[in-house]
């Protein structure tokens, strides 16, 4: 990534500034330590090769499992430990601090993120079967 005419960078990874509140807008490109190089608010300004190139790289960092039906859920020591049913078959995955890693997205849409950053979506909590519901009011 080159930046004017007196920055380049070798390592550069994209990533959603606020992918829940603006999906789509502020997009940050990152340097190899994790520091933003620039924000772009509107990414579709960017070359079209450029836009395409930055999408590729966000749907593999951003790739979100729907959650299907929760097997088991259990909380110890501030983490919860996960076992659902997805759209990608069966999961087992940890969050932490669930006031910070399971967002409501609506009254009925849930987002967990586990610990590696994954995202599990739960579309429509009231569309699942009694014990996820359970699960659901139990932990989160």
């Amino acid at each position: 990534m080159t930046v004017g005419e007196d920055r380049s960078y070798v390592a550069v990874k994209p990533v959603w500034a606020s992918p829940l509140t603006y999906p789509n807008r502020y997009l940050a490109f990152l340097n190899g330590k994790g520091e933003e190089i620039v924000m772009i608010e509107d990414p579709t300004s960017l070359p079209a090769a450029s836009l395409e190139a930055a999408k590729e790289e966000l749907a593999r960092r951003y790739l979100t499992a729907t959650v299907t039906s929760i097997l088991h859920a259990k909380g110890e020591f501030g983490s919860t430990y996960w076992h659902v049913e997805t759209d990608r078959g069966p999961r087992d995955f940890v969050t932490q601090s669930l006031q910070e890693n399971a967002q409501w997205l609506s009254p009925t849409h849930l987002m967990l993120i586990d610990v590696d950053g994954n995202r599990f979506e739960i579309v429509d909590v009231t569309a699942l079967d009694e014990r996820s519901r359970r699960y659901i009011e139990q932990t989160v």
